[in-house]
């Protein structure tokens, strides 16, 4: 297999089979991320990716479900992915999806139409970082996009009936910033269709932009019960019915629900945190993460 770089899923790919479609990232200017610092965008030459499933095809011949990898592999244009689509199901013939990561930008060159005939060849299930729906937020982050912009791009995969998953990054606003994050966010993602919220909670590594705003004052980051409170607030104003998961290593008290039905249920178990764990036991967890793999 042809992998290079940094290869990175989500925990909820655990059982897709991985192939590398693209190296590194199209943007690298998230200012908390560290990921793809050092690496160039690269699409894998097709001539790779068919040797690659190739080799897949002779020890897992009736996969059904493959992990694209790249930061952003979704930002190859519309003929490149339908190429890499119909190759894969010359090759996998029981292959039912092809997921990958996507930005919103990676949406806005190609049309509902476009979408549509990707989603017919089999790509569904694009994981989308937003991290938020605050337009102060996302240019704090400087994600390159606004709240209007996932509004329009995600409502093109809903017309095209291709599934996707958004993230949230809890104590990304700064300290004082969570509960506008989480009120503005949680009233963007209700005009959304995801399967599921995925969330996270910032944490800081020396090589970031934010990190070195930190040491020069400009950004404070926010307390792990602001944190919390800040997840409450943002699971208490999500008016759809999706599944959240904020049990990735960055979540110092992991929690999943389907909402609304385990609405209350979770919020109590946060709030039972709040009330009996203390402020530098929580950021203690915190000092001591080292790595979000």
């Amino acid at each position: 297999m042809h992998f290079t770089g940094r290869t990175w899923r989500p925990p909820y790919e655990a059982n897709s089979v991985i192939i590398q479609a693209t190296s590194g990232c199209t943007y690298r200017q998230c200012r908390f991320c560290n990921l793809y610092q050092n690496e160039c965008f690269r699409m894998s030459p097709i001539a790779e990716f068919e040797e690659d499933l190739e080799e897949i095809k002779s020890y897992q011949p009736y996969a059904r479900r493959i992990f694209w990898t790249g930061a952003n592999p979704f930002a190859m244009s519309y003929d490149n992915l339908k190429r890499r689509a119909l190759t894969v199901r010359d090759s996998l013939i029981k292959c039912q999806t092809m997921a990958m990561f996507a930005s919103i930008r990676d949406i806005k060159d190609k049309e509902v139409w476009q979408l549509r005939k990707l989603r017919a060849m089999g790509i569904n299930g694009l994981s989308i970082g937003v991290e938020s729906g605050d337009d102060q937020t996302l240019a704090l982050a400087d994600k390159g996009y606004t709240s209007a912009d996932i509004l329009e791009q995600c409502g093109k995969l809903d017309e095209a009936g291709i599934e996707y998953y958004v993230v949230y990054m809890t104590g990304l606003a700064a300290k004082g910033g969570g509960y506008r994050n989480a009120m503005n966010s949680a009233a963007l993602f209700s005009r959304l269709n995801p399967y599921f919220v995925s969330v996270d909670s910032l944490t800081l590594f020396p090589d970031t932009e934010l990190y070195k705003m930190q040491q020069q004052g400009l950004f404070v980051p926010a307390g792990e019960k602001e944190r919390i409170r800040e997840l409450q607030i943002f699971i208490n104003s999500l008016n759809i019915r999706t599944h959240l998961l904020a049990n990735t290593v960055s979540n110092v008290i992991p929690v999943t629900a389907y909402l609304p039905y385990d609405r209350q249920k979770v919020i109590n178990e946060l709030q039972y945190v709040l009330d009996n764990v203390d402020e530098t036991k929580l950021q203690e967890y915190r000092r001591n993460l080292k790595s979000l793999g």
